[in-house]
């Protein structure tokens, strides 16, 4: 059976962005810069999770051919347990995530589907929805199933990741002018 592209599509529903760098790319440890974000999927989201996990064994399926026929013992495949592995991490508790990325710049709209230029709107703990496509990689063999990012929707604020603050949370509205020494 051939796969088709709305076998591996998914758009999420509410996830949380992190490691956000979705208007300019990003190159990690020297590789390629490209379009990324880790996507964390409550794992309450049980509708989220049945469409990536169908994606993902759909994605599998095409994959084979790529790895000579049969799925290779060692997939690697991008759907993780963040209570697992980022225990150390209090924004991934309750949370499966993936890492998605593209050398193409995702298209970023807002709830009434107007595009997002303004860089500081989408940022590491904001809310979104996210087209995702999976497909099968073999790569210095390394054997896989990726996820690249399409586009993304912002549906709501969130608390900054990583300990940053916003500037209109930092001051407080009674400031005085202190310089009253110069009258």
């Amino acid at each position: 059976m051939a796969t088709t592209n709305n076998d591996t599509k998914v758009v999420t529903g509410k996830i949380r962005l992190s490691y956000v760098h979705v208007f300019e790319p990003n190159a990690i440890d020297g590789g390629e810069p490209k379009y990324s974000s880790s996507i964390l999927i409550p794992k309450s989201d049980k509708a989220t999770l049945k469409k990536i996990k169908a994606a993902i064994a759909a994605a599998t399926e095409a994959g084979k051919s790529k790895w000579g026929g049969k799925v290779p013992g060692n997939l690697k495949t991008p759907l993780r347990d963040g209570d697992e592995e980022r225990e150390d991490d209090p924004a991934y508790a309750g949370h499966y995530f993936l890492n998605a990325s593209s050398k193409n710049k995702p298209g970023i709209i807002d709830l009434d589907k107007i595009e997002i230029t303004d860089s500081t709107e989408v940022y590491s703990g904001c809310y979104a929805r996210v087209s995702l496509n999976f497909y099968a990689f073999n790569t210095n063999g390394n054997k896989g199933i990726a996820a690249g990012l399409n586009n993304l929707q912002k549906v709501a604020d969130g608390d900054y990741l990583g300990g940053r603050s916003r500037a209109e949370d930092d001051f407080d509205d009674d400031f005085e002018d202190e310089d009253s020494f110069l009258d």
